[in-house]
């Protein structure tokens, strides 16, 4: 029987909740960890601090200035940025003059993926959650069984994913997903990518059967990470159906797409590819011909100046550690081991770098008059391939594991090969590191616009 007065939930005082500074600093550190170099979720969590330790009103002004800060900073600049970047990569163009404007894709019912290592089963298992049918081929047996476990086994872990569970991905359906060792089969499709390992003389090889065996109008795609299209293309009666569709690894996930024109690449081979990329759900970005295209070419100088780094007196979790906390997911050594040494190694020694084609009394740390590093070189030839082998830059737990430490074998390694060389180890600080990285990547960015191999820094970035 008394009166109802009003009942304004904000002037209700905040219920102290049992140890909230202990949550909140542990809050703290895993937001730290997830969200390296990124301010917003920092602020976020500032805020949800003042909600809790102040009146209402003063919660919601200091939310106002945090959000503030957030407003102008040269962060949200850069997010605005990258959200319409991905976005204007659609609108793409040749020096030739073909354009997405113009350009008409052909409708991909059915395709295949040649090659089922690492690359190809993330390739298949893309295909498989867009609906798309496809046929995957090994050399042999023996590897089209091992590749068969490995793609079940991934889709069996996207099916968990996704809402519908197992069975909205009917992969256990031979009209859907079909493996073989016969290139017959390939008859039928509108697209193949061929995702075997960097080798021009084997991918030459497989490109000149498919131009006799599919049908005309296929599209042939190479998930070639540095090898020249045209020369791939040179092999086959069609060069105009021949494309570039560089995956990055772990292909099932990376929302990336390469796609690379050569001379006679058809606009109608570039705008399928394109489409394709949307289908799968991916970022498709159409880049020019030329060693390592952009993605790779970036990446070579600024994994160079890491690799110098090291030479000069620093340690691989020291550079890894400045250029996480800047911002990248995950530095130069992790990433070399995530992606396999021997991916490199393979190429190095196509191009004449290392190896046995390298002319005797080459001097160990220069090429072509350029300085050069044969660490990564070393630490192949001791079988090191990264995560693989359990051991790179860092040794893990056991081959195929994940977690990187660092390795007191690595560290006399690096020692031993400064006495050699007659390097005097010196400290580096993190500023030094930093930019060595970072100038090296944005130099070589320049680089390629200036040669008209991206048509605009967006498809850079």
């Amino acid at each position: 029987g008394q009166p109802l007065g009003p009942r304004r939930l904000s002037l209700k005082p905040v219920p102290k909740v049992p140890n909230m500074e202990a949550f909140l600093r542990e809050a703290a550190v895993k937001v730290k960890q997830q969200a390296r170099g990124c301010l917003a979720p920092e602020l976020c969590l500032q805020a949800v601090r003042a909600a809790t330790e102040t009146p209402f009103a003063e919660g919601v002004r200091r939310e106002r200035e945090l959000f503030r800060v957030l407003l102008s900073s040269g962060q949200a600049q850069a997010l605005q940025y990258a959200f319409f970047a991905e976005r204007a990569v659609h609108r793409w163009a040749t020096p030739a003059g073909a354009s997405w404007s113009s350009a008409t894709p052909q409708p991909v019912r059915k395709a295949a993926v040649i090659g089922l290592g690492t690359m190809g089963q993330g390739i298949v298992t893309s295909l498989v959650k867009a609906s798309i049918p496809v046929v995957a081929l090994e050399q042999d047996l023996e590897y089209l069984n091992k590749g068969r476990k490995a793609v079940m086994l991934l889709l069996e872990r996207e099916a968990m994913k996704m809402e519908g569970g197992a069975q909205s991905l009917d992969f256990h359906n031979p009209a859907c997903l079909q493996f073989t060792v016969d290139f017959d089969l390939l008859r039928d499709v509108d697209l193949v990518i061929e995702a075997v390992f960097e080798n021009m003389a084997l991918k030459k090889e497989i490109f000149h059967k498919l131009s006799k065996i599919c049908k005309p109008g296929a599209l042939l795609c190479t998930n070639t990470s540095a090898l020249n299209i045209d020369e791939i293309a040179s092999a086959t009666s069609c060069p105009q159906q021949v494309i570039g569709t560089h995956f990055f690894s772990p292909a099932h996930v990376m929302r990336l797409l390469e796609i690379i024109y050569g001379r006679h690449t058809s606009p109608t081979a570039i705008a399928t590819a394109m489409q394709l990329a949307k289908t799968l759900k991916k970022v498709g970005v159409v880049v020019g011909n030329c060693f390592g295209f952009v993605g790779n070419r970036m990446m070579f100088p600024y994994v160079q100046q890491a690799v110098f780094l090291l030479e000069e007196g620093s340690r691989p979790e020291a550079v890894d550690q400045v250029l996480e906390d800047f911002g990248f997911k995950i530095g130069p050594f992790r990433m070399s081991d995530l992606a396999g040494l021997d991916v490199g190694w393979r190429s190095r020694q196509g191009q004449g770098l290392t190896g046995p084609s390298l002319p005797a009394g080459t001097p160990a740390r220069q090429r072509q008059g350029q300085r050069y590093s044969p660490l990564p070189d070393l630490l192949c030839e001791h079988g090191r391939f990264g995560q693989k082998t359990a051991k790179g830059w860092y040794q893990y737990e056991k081959a195929g594991g994940r977690t990187a430490t660092p390795d007191p074998w690595l560290h006399s390694f690096l020692s031993h090969y400064r006495d050699t060389h007659g390097i005097k180890a010196r400290f580096i600080d993190q500023e030094e590191i930093l930019e060595r990285c970072l100038f090296s990547l944005i130099n070589e960015g320049f680089a390629i616009l200036a040669e008209g191999i991206a048509s605009g820094p967006e498809h850079l970035d």
